[in-house]
């Protein structure tokens, strides 16, 4: 009898020896990723957005922002429940039958509670936070002007307090006949 997947933790992963239960590497991918994919939900129907972000190990949550108003804060002040998904595509496995062409890869899903962060010196850290992930080679009051009051008005930030992640990857050997980049095709 197949299982049922609906009353199964929502963070399990379905194919255990793609588990990944090591949560050094959860927090390693979280800390490269350079994108991540939030998913929100109003009145049973899903967004997703793509954003950059900041993953804060010691509070054990991730930072992103957006404009200061818009559908992520509409869906947030209504559900705070949230996903969130990172990943990185490996290389393209040919086979010899079409079902069993596949991918390596590899991926994070976080489960938690996003929110508004409404404390300015708060939010300020936060964006401070992806200003040092994306651009840390410059530093504020340096290369470029602190964030102002005026700067911070406008835009959204945000914190998705982790409750719960998996993490999942394929990769073979690096001698699987016929692997490629998805970039760099082989002639055909």
């Amino acid at each position: 009898m197949p299982k049922d997947y609906s009353t199964l933790p929502y963070a399990q992963v379905r194919r255990a020896d793609r588990a990944v239960e090591d949560e050094a590497w959860i927090r390693a991918m979280l800390h490269r990723a350079p994108t991540g994919t939030l998913a929100t939900v109003y009145e049973g129907q899903p967004f997703i957005n793509n954003n950059l972000f900041a993953y804060d190990e010691a509070a054990h949550a991730i930072y992103m922002h957006t404009a200061r108003l818009g559908r992520t804060r509409a869906n947030l002040e209504i559900d705070e429940r949230v996903c969130f998904s990172v990943h990185k595509m490996g290389r393209l496995l040919p086979a010899d039958t079409a079902l069993e062409f596949s991918v390596e890869y590899a991926s994070v899903v976080v489960f938690g509670r996003g929110m508004v962060i409404q404390e300015a010196d708060q939010a300020t850290c936060a964006l401070q936070k992806l200003l040092d992930k994306y651009f840390p080679h410059l530093r504020p009051g340096q290369q470029y002007r602190p964030i102002t009051p005026e700067e911070l008005a406008r835009t959204a930030v945000y914190r998705i307090q982790i409750e719960a992640w998996s993490g999942k990857k394929k990769q073979v050997a690096p001698d699987f006949p016929g692997a490629f980049l998805y970039d760099n095709p082989p002639p055909g």
